[in-house]
Parts: structure tokens; C-alpha cells; sequence
């Protein structure tokens, strides 16, 4: 395994913190594929059969399934590994963060000056109040969240996810670790060749992982991403700018963005909803309807709903919402997504979902058969961050 943070924001690493990382890599490879696989054999011919004897049906949902197999075992030990290795991503990175923390920041100012790769620009609203579900809480444990600061113009959260995500990630997502939005993107340009946008935001965008593989779509757009995380988006910039693509960043809520009606061509998000209460994902359902341009197209990368997957594959997501510090996880898959998209004001005929695979492990091939196969019935790879994986989106156009 080879680190693949190659832009110049990248810390120096020494040798021990290195191997650190590989093992951590390995590890999280290991719990996802082989031991998450073990836990299912002995659910299959262990655990349900016993369930099935003493209620004389099978479970009916996920929740049922983790109130029986929590006594297991190879629960309790899939659990606490992953809770630990958890930790372990971010204790693996951090040392280096914290040497160069300053010379980050300085690198950035440098970038952001130097306007021969890329015009790119940040804004940072100094005024913006951190939503509780965001300032409350460590998401996905990660400590300090999305916007802590400790210094002036603080890059370190930034560079802690995606130093973090390199780990987390251990390869499954590819090239500058953008396959999510590289697949997704692909699909949707393929499935849409009418549609040409002139301007595109990505909510929740980090540290723009998910953000500049629209411009490698739509070479001719506009591309802006926010974060209420200031760190995250003062990273996203330098990123940016170090590739040699020009995005323009701010600090903004997704609820309440200062945008004009009528902006944008495509509004997207990725893996953001999930971290988001119900009431807080309503209103900016209801911010996309109101930025979007007649005809443009509101377009959201999640898990997929536990409508449509298995009660064991539904417990084995929702593992992270009562395990990692994700509490809205569950409630969002749960959701009827269409039923809310269609009160924030879009028509319910424009509603839409796909299943794309990974353009990383599958090529480019194969997410041109699923545009015309159109794949939407239940696969247990989908959403599960391991070998086989599948992206799941959906949306709506305005």
C-alpha cells in the first residue's frame, strides 16, 4: 500500500509513523472484508437459526438483528477492533499534522497567492455559527471535527481528514481518493448527455475530494464547494490550487447559503447527509430547490436506504451509527427520501436513483453497461466500504 496524497499540502512522514499507517491500512482491510465476513457466517449458521427456533420467524429488521447478535462473540470483537482502529486512523497522522501545522498554513498562503496553476478562491465567514450537530460532536471520531482551530487561519482539520481518509481508505478509492464523486460523475454526465451545467456546488465538500472531479466532467464549469468547517475549506483551496484547478470555496451552511436564486446547474453532495438531523436535511433540500435553475438537478452520493437492502445488510450499516459517533446515520436510512425531496418543492416524476460501481475497482466499462443497465435492486456491496463496493446516489431536477 502506497500513500496517494501527492499534492503539496502533503506532510512528511517518518519511517515508524509510515509503517503505522500501512498497519492501520491493513488492519481496517482486514475487519471490513475478512472479519465482517466471519461475523456474517456465524449469524447465518449460528445466530439466526437459534432466533428462528425460539420466535418461529426470522428477524424483521436490522435493529432486531443487532439487539441478537450483540451477545456474539465475534461481535463484540469486530466491534471493539473497529472501534479501536477507528482511533488508530487518526492517531497515525496526527504527529505529523501537529509538526507541520504552521507550514501548512503558510503553504496555503503561498498557494493562494499564486495565481500561475489555478484562479481558484476561499471565503471564510467569520460570523458563521457551527451547527450544533456539527460542534457537538466527533464525527466518525475524529477529534477536533471538521472546524476546530488552534492557530490563525488554521488548516489542520483539513489536513487531518484527508491524511485520515488516505488511511481510512486503504486504496478502495483510488486516484486522489475521489471515486465516489469520479464514478458518480461519470454516470451522471453519461446517463444525462443533454444536460451541459455552467455552474455546480458541492455541500459538505471538505477538503474537495469531492468537489474538483466535476471539473474534470465539465472542464468549461463553474465549480464552487462549502464547509462550515473554516479549516476544511482553506485546506480544499490550497488542494486545489496545488492540482492546478480552479474551484472557488466558503464557509457557508448548507441550510443558509448566501447564494442567489436560480444559481447553479447541479447542487450535489457526498457522504453528507448521513452526519445531518432529518429537520436540518429538509431545510437544505429546500436551499438546493431554491439555488437551483429551472431544469437543474439536486444530486446526493449516501448509503443506500434500508428500504432496499437486506435486514442483515442494514444492521451491518447502521453499525456506525450507534458505534462511530454518527447518531443521524441511522435516522437518514431510514428516511423516505422522495417523500422529503417532493415537499422541499421538486416534482415527484424527476426523483431518481442509481447504482454505480466503483470506476476504481471496475473501469470505465463497466459504469457504461450499469448506465444502460440501470442497476437499483438490492446488492449487498452497495455502500459497504470494502471489495466490491457500489456507489449509491439519487436526486431530483428542479
Amino acid at each position: 500500500m502506497t500513500a496517494i496524497i501527492d499534492h503539496e499540502l502533503k506532510v512528511t512522514r517518518t519511517s515508524e509513523e509510515t509503517s503505522r499507517q500501512h498497519f492501520v491500512k491493513g488492519m481496517r482491510s482486514y475487519i471490513l472484508n475478512d472479519l465482517a465476513g466471519h461475523m456474517r457466517t456465524v449469524w447465518e449458521k449460528k445466530t439466526e437459526p437459534k432466533f428462528e427456533k425460539l420466535n418461529g420467524r426470522k428477524p424483521v429488521d436490522g435493529p432486531e438483528i443487532h439487539k441478537t447478535i450483540k451477545q456474539e462473540t465475534i461481535f463484540k470483537f469486530y466491534s471493539s477492533l473497529r472501534c479501536n482502529t477507528q482511533e488508530m486512523v487518526w492517531r497515525s497522522v496526527l504527529p505529523a499534522i501537529d509538526r507541520e501545522r504552521q507550514d501548512l498554513t503558510d503553504r496555503i498562503n503561498s498557494l493562494s497567492k499564486s495565481k500561475d496553476k489555478a484562479q481558484g478562491t476561499v471565503s471564510i465567514d467569520p460570523e458563521l455559527v457551527v451547527p450544533r450537530y456539527t460542534s457537538e460532536l466527533d464525527v466518525h471520531l475524529m477529534p477536533g471535527n471538521y472546524h476546530e482551530e488552534g492557530i490563525d487561519n488554521d488548516v489542520a482539520q483539513g489536513s487531518l481528514y484527508d491524511n485520515g481518509l488516505e488511511v481510512f481508505s486503504f486504496g478502495l478509492l483510488g486516484k486522489r481518493m475521489e471515486d465516489i464523486t469520479t464514478s458518480v460523475s461519470t454516470f451522471f454526465k453519461e446517463k444525462n448527455p443533454d444536460i451541459n451545467p455552467k455552474k455546480i456546488l458541492d455541500m459538505g465538500c471538505t477538503t474537495g475530494h469531492s468537489t474538483l472531479p466535476w471539473k474534470d466532467q465539465y472542464p468549461d464549469a463553474e465549480i464552487h464547494g462549502i464547509d462550515v468547517g473554516g479549516p476544511c475549506v482553506r485546506y480544499a483551496h490550497g488542494r486545489a490550487q496545488s492540482y492546478g484547478v480552479t474551484a472557488h470555496f466558503h464557509q457557508m451552511d448548507a441550510e443558509f447559503t448566501n447564494f442567489e436564486d436560480n444559481s447553479f446547474d447541479i447542487v450535489y453532495s457526498c457522504m453528507f447527509l448521513h452526519e445531518v438531523p432529518l429537520n436540518n436535511i429538509k431545510s437544505i433540500f429546500k436551499e438546493a430547490n431554491r439555488i437551483l435553475k429551472p431544469g437543474g438537478v439536486m444530486i446526493h452520493y449516501e448509503l443506500p436506504p434500508n428500504s432496499i437492502m437486506s435486514a442483515y445488510d442494514g444492521f451491518y450499516l447502521d453499525w456506525d451509527s450507534y458505534y462511530n459517533k454518527e447518531p443521524y446515520y441511522k435516522a437518514f436510512r431510514d428516511t423516505d427520501a422522495k417523500k422529503e425531496i417532493i415537499e422541499a418543492g421538486f416534482k415527484e416524476e424527476t426523483f431518481f436513483t442509481h447504482v454505480c460501481p466503483s470506476l476504481n475497482l471496475y473501469g470505465h466499462e463497466a459504469v457504461m453497461q450499469a448506465v444502460q443497465n440501470d442497476q437499483k435492486n438490492n446488492d449487498s456491496h452497495v455502500g459497504r466500504f470494502g471489495d466490491g463496493v457500489m456507489w449509491y446516489f439519487f436526486g431530483a431536477r428542479k
